[in-house]
């Protein structure tokens, strides 16, 4: 399987043009043959807590039918980052778009103290099973729970994607973090970071891979966008900016 993790630099707050940069990097995934392509955390919107209310979407809102058209067209599966409306207040989320299937969703669980002002935690850890490989998706913070990374590994995951936006304060915590997981449960590893300004800090980038002895394979720079393509079978990479 190729897996892509995309870096971008979202646009604050407008969910339109922001469509227009995944559509770019889907279709960029799509030409080198990739199953599927990850983005970072709350990519649609850019993390930005305090316009989440106001921003956040429906899981069928009919602004995101272009992914599943991509997806649907390509055979590939798509990963967006984005608030997402609950009954009971506002995710942080995944939308999950897969080839001919419902829309899924994977909202973080585990909430940094700084979030649980905007938001509530999700209830459910789904695996994503592409070809012969099951994914476990882990946003951000969840990185530094040693039960998230533990269950995804109880639940048979080989890969782990971590979708992250991560300033330069956390970046090489969070590159250490990843290596750990890697090494410890012997699973490749992935994190999508963004660029650009995130709730008044700048991102790090640095989106990288590991192998499943926590050897990073390819990273990132810091202030560009482009993405990272991991052939599971071969262990090679591939990058495209």
């Amino acid at each position: 399987m190729k897996i892509c993790i995309a870096q971008v630099k979202p646009v604050p707050g407008d969910i339109r043009q922001n469509i227009q940069i995944h559509k770019k990097y889907a279709d960029l995934a799509v030409s080198f043959g990739a199953d599927a392509i990850f983005f970072p955390e709350l990519s649609l919107t850019g993390y930005e807590p305090t316009l989440a209310r106001e921003l956040a979407l429906n899981l069928e809102d009919k602004r995101l039918a272009v992914f599943q058209k991509v997806g649907d067209a390509n055979h590939i599966t798509i990963g967006i980052g984005a608030p997402t409306r609950h009954r009971n207040g506002i995710c942080i989320s995944m939308i999950i778009f897969q080839p001919n299937q419902k829309r899924r969703l994977y909202s973080k669980q585990y909430l940094h103290q700084d979030e649980e002002l905007y938001f509530i935690s999700g209830n459910k850890s789904p695996l994503l099973v592409i070809g012969d490989q099951k994914i476990a998706l882990g946003i951000c913070y969840e990185i530094s729970i040693p039960a998230h990374c533990k269950a995804a590994y109880e639940n048979g995951a080989n890969i782990y994607l971590a979708s992250v936006a991560k300033s330069q304060a956390g970046i090489d915590t969070a590159v250490q973090r990843l290596s750990q997981i890697a090494d410890q449960y012997s699973m490749s590893v992935l994190m999508a970071n963004c660029i650009g300004m995130a709730d008044g800090q700048e991102c790090a980038g640095k989106s990288s891979a590991w192998n499943d002895r926590g050897i990073l394979l390819a990273q990132l720079d810091e202030s560009r966008e482009g993405i990272l393509m991991l052939n599971t079978q071969t262990q090679m990479i591939s990058e495209i900016i």
